[in-house]
């Protein structure tokens, strides 16, 4: 399924309706003026973690990494390095 690129005026009207879309059908939509896009509207199928920034929240519950499932695990949790977060 491809990204459906609207108009800030289109997703004013119709919020309700793509929010919907988003929900029920799993639709991603791009808002933006003049042929770029300044915010996605994607759905969010988890619980948020206050103690996480709001990018890792975004991706650990996005279909991202999906991709990894069928990847071996080559690396444990002490291989990383910690993250400051700030």
């Amino acid at each position: 399924m491809r990204m459906k690129v609207i108009t800030t005026t289109k997703a004013r009207q119709n919020m309700k309706e793509i929010v919907n879309r988003v929900k029920y059908r799993g639709e991603v939509f791009g808002i933006g003026r003049r042929n770029s896009i300044d915010a996605v509207i994607m759905p969010f199928n988890g619980s948020y973690n206050h103690n996480l920034s709001d990018m890792t929240n975004i991706a650990v519950h996005s279909k991202s990494f999906d991709f990894l499932k069928d990847e071996p695990d080559i690396y444990s949790a002490s291989d990383g390095k910690p993250i400051k977060h700030g």
